[in-house]
């Protein structure tokens, strides 16, 4: 619901980080560090490290962030990095519930865990389908020369929002049950939003 707002604000704090030594790193490298920070983050979870948690995933974010700036600024934006960045981040995005899944380790967090991640499968298949076929009707990312590499509808829970969550229950692992299911409807929202957007807008 946020990111198209924010990713102005966030492109402007991050220039300071994207010069320097880091524009000559290849963004891939980039991204991949962000996802180590995340997948240790997600460790840290499991293991109750929940300060070291927060700040790990919080850096994966920051590095996520950092990778596109990059690539643009060092003219090495291509697909296959818009990619590789999306499989990342929906690999980071399952991790990190199993983490706090792992430390609280009761079956109500189990279930509200598996529960949110099944909605997070439905969800990417509806904005990843809608981003073909708009690419398709030449109503892509291309057409406007957007910073990121697909054209992902809006909805109620995107980047902004699910960042928020996670740290939430990174924060307040016993209550990551309540947190999951809360978020776990507003992604169903999402995903919803996303489908009667395409009854109306692609016939």
């Amino acid at each position: 619901m946020l990111d198209s707002t924010l990713r102005p604000v966030k492109d402007r704090l991050l220039s300071p980080l994207a010069r320097g030594p880091v524009v000559r790193m290849p963004p891939l490298a980039v991204s991949a560090g962000g996802l180590a920070l995340t997948l240790t983050a997600a460790v840290a979870a499991s293991r109750r490290l929940v300060a070291l948690a927060v700040v790990l995933f919080l850096a994966g974010r920051i590095a996520d962030g950092l990778d596109g700036l990059v690539a643009r600024r060092s003219g090495r934006d291509s697909d296959l990095g818009g990619l590789v960045d999306i499989v990342f981040d929906v690999t980071g995005y399952a991790a990190i519930p199993l983490g706090i899944a792992v430390a609280v380790d009761d079956r109500a967090t189990w279930i509200a865990t598996a529960v949110l991640l099944a909605t997070f499968y439905v969800n990417v298949t509806t904005w990843a389908y809608l981003s073909s076929i708009l690419a398709k009707r030449s109503l892509g990312a291309g057409r406007n020369a957007s910073a990121t590499a697909v054209e992902i509808p809006r909805g109620l829970v995107e980047g902004t929002e699910t960042i928020v969550f996670f740290v939430v229950a990174l924060a307040l692992p016993d209550a990551a049950s309540t947190i999951w299911w809360i978020m776990a409807a507003a992604v169903a929202i999402t995903a919803a939003e996303r489908v009667r957007w395409a009854a109306g807008a692609l016939r």
